[in-house]
């Protein structure tokens, strides 16, 4: 992502930290049963053949944390002077980014989740832009205060 001359970031949003923190909790109880198959199974190796394995499932667990982890804490929602760009991780080898100018900004929508919404823990939903020619529509899923970042978006769209 680079600036255009004169351009300056004014604030960058990352995905709310509820959905990672389900997600991480789903993925510890997906991993859960290996360590008890492990438990079950410790009879049939030798201490060494079951230390080791302790260590490679414990291993893929942590990497499996660290992936989920960066995919999350990479994808932002880049609001400058100019433009906004949506940074799109779907894996860590794979980066899309999505812009629009913000004159060309056309409709903006929101959802949020339910009467929770009022209370920061559950204050996320969907933030969808799209542009006067169609081409470009920026959907950024788990946004922090999705009417809050329409409401700065419209405050800086010219008239």
């Amino acid at each position: 992502m680079d600036l255009r001359h004169k351009e300056r970031i004014l604030r960058v949003f990352r995905h709310h930290p509820t959905p990672f923190l389900y997600r991480m909790f789903a993925l510890f109880f997906v991993v859960g049963p290996a360590f008890f198959l492990l438990y079950i199974a410790r009879g049939l190796m030798s201490d060494m053949v079951f230390f080791l394995v302790n260590v490679l499932v414990i291993m893929i667990i942590l990497f499996a944390f660290i992936y989920v982890f960066l995919v999350y804490w990479l994808d932002k929602l880049v609001v400058t002077n100019q433009r906004i760009i949506f940074v799109y991780w779907k894996y860590l080898t794979l980066r899309k980014e999505y812009e629009a100018r913000l004159d060309d900004i056309q409709d903006i929508v929101t959802s949020e989740k339910g009467l929770l919404a009022y209370f920061y823990i559950f204050d996320y939903g969907t933030f969808k832009l799209s542009t006067a020619s169609a081409k470009i529509t920026i959907t950024f899923h788990n946004a922090p205060d999705p009417e809050g970042i329409r409401n700065f978006v419209y405050s800086l769209k010219p008239q």
